[in-house]
């Protein structure tokens, strides 16, 4: 039996994987991973539209995939993922990986417990506050000194940062791609988004990016929490943030040009912006090898946040702080996979999902080799956050969800929920909340979001990750 949302017809076929079969301009069917309660169209949202468009881009295989947090977005649905055949014409889309390039999760852990760390929250609180520059505009922990040490960060991100200082070489082990694309082009990335970028690295931004502090709740998988580092009851620290204003720009300036050349490449798409080029013509190179620099500044970013956590906690506790993992989830990458039983070159893009690699996989660094890739899955200020791993019988392409998923826009927000109130209810229930405004905060009310635990349980029941341990919120700086 089908549930029709607008002209989007969806059926069943297990508790937490629905179909919609091919239909006018579509080369593929669509798949959304869910349940009837976290399927868009129960709350009005049309994302499904958006998963019909995305199987219409030339190019692509398998399936147009949905993740149990997708929503409404530009061009793709947040939560959506696509792969192209990179040698049959396969395009790559900006609107794919979204104006926030690398925009990812980065999770710490430090060298106490929950209950050690209760009579210095406060302090630990009130320090990484007044440290960790956010919000919209300029302001950041690493003030570059123009264009040319720019484009040094540009290319080796993470690794840069390490280099400079900012970090310990061990970092970059537990990074995805060690902290680094190598194939970023500086040259294709425009002086506006260097200009912005100049001044914003290490800050955390505004809208849904946070640092946050959390204590492991429960470990449902003790030798792989074990082999990524966690253990219950241990203090870690969730930091949510992206390539801020450069990789805005970048967005910006390749959709221009790309939306320019669709007539060139014969490419006929229901959205505008699904503007795309094939990956191998002269706009698609030139658009992954910026949104690779910009993913390189991403990860940067994050790096000298996690110095900045380093520093609070060794000040207020006394203690050191390790990486588990970072890894993306707005992001276009060349990967290998099997298509119809034979390897192929696809470009696949992740647009508010995750890489959710499985036990054995290749590309795993050496002390994650057995157990698997950590997939960071954090909820809302007040809820459950969650580590999980990847599984061997994903289909797609490896990937998984990366967040819960607005379901109220911020006008809407703003409207239920006032700022104050929301901090006082925070606070009272013993978790302490840095807000860059009251404004903000109430634009990120967890109502505004769909129920993390009901996603991590469809993630789960979809076969894409197992669970390996949750976490809760004790402190948070909002951005």
């Amino acid at each position: 039996m089908g549930t029709t949302d607008m002209d989007v017809t969806v059926t069943e076929e297990s508790p937490f994987r629905f179909r919609i079969d091919r239909q006018g301009a579509m080369r593929v069917p669509g798949v959304v991973f869910a349940s009837r309660e976290l399927l868009p169209q129960a709350s009005g949202d049309r994302a499904l539209e958006q998963v019909v468009n995305v199987a219409t881009l030339p190019g692509i295989v398998r399936a147009s995939f949905a993740m149990p947090d997708v929503h409404w977005g530009y061009g793709f649905p947040i939560g959506g993922v696509a792969a192209t055949d990179v040698d049959a014409g396969g395009v790559v889309s900006p609107g794919g990986v979204g104006f926030d390039i690398s925009c990812g999760v980065r999770l710490l852990a430090a060298g106490i417990q929950q209950a050690e760390l209760a009579p210095r929250l406060k302090r630990l609180m009130d320090i990484l506050g007044d440290t960790t520059p956010r919000g919209a505009g300029r302001g950041g922990l690493w003030k570059l000194s123009g264009r040319a040490q720019m484009e040094k960060l540009l290319t080796g991100g993470a690794r840069y940062a390490v280099e400079r200082g900012h970090g310990v070489p061990q970092d970059l082990g537990r990074c995805e791609d060690c902290g680094a694309l190598t194939t970023a082009d500086p040259e294709q990335v425009g002086q506006r988004a260097v200009e912005r970028g100049l001044h914003q690295v290490g800050s955390l931004g505004s809208g849904n990016h946070f640092l946050e502090v959390q204590a492991v709740d429960r470990v449902y998988d003790e030798r792989t929490a074990t082999a990524f580092g966690l253990r219950d009851g241990q203090v870690c620290v969730m930091i949510h943030c992206g390539s801020r204003g450069l990789g805005h720009q970048v967005c910006t300036d390749h959709v221009r040009v790309m939306d320019h050349s669709l007539r060139a490449y014969g490419i006929v798409i229901p959205d505008r912006q699904l503007a795309c080029a094939p990956v191998v013509s002269p706009p698609g190179r030139d658009y992954l090898g910026a949104m690779a620099a910009a993913a390189n500044y991403g990860r940067a970013n994050r790096q000298l946040l996690t110095e900045a956590a380093r520093r609070a906690f060794a000040t207020a506790a006394g203690v050191g702080v390790d990486l588990v993992y970072d890894v993306s989830h707005n992001m276009a990458k060349i990967e290998t996979h099997e298509v119809d039983g034979v390897p192929r070159p696809l470009c696949v893009h992740r647009k508010g999902a995750t890489l959710a690699l499985p036990p054995g996989h290749p590309d795993l660094p050496e002390d994650l080799a057995e157990a698997g890739q950590p997939v960071l899955v954090p909820g809302t200020m007040g809820t459950a956050s969650y580590v999980m791993v990847g599984t061997s019988g994903n289909d797609a392409f490896f990937s998984a969800c990366h967040g819960a998923g607005r379901v109220w826009s911020r006008h809407r927000a703003l409207r239920e929920v006032r700022g104050e109130e929301l901090h006082s209810a925070l606070e009272s229930r013993g978790i302490v909340v840095r807000p860059s405004s009251w404004r903000g905060l109430a634009e990120e009310a967890p109502a505004a979001y769909k129920d993390v635990d009901a996603v991590a349980t469809a993630t789960v029941g979809a076969g894409l990750t197992r669970l390996v341990a949750r976490l809760i919120p004790l402190g948070v700086v909002k951005g």
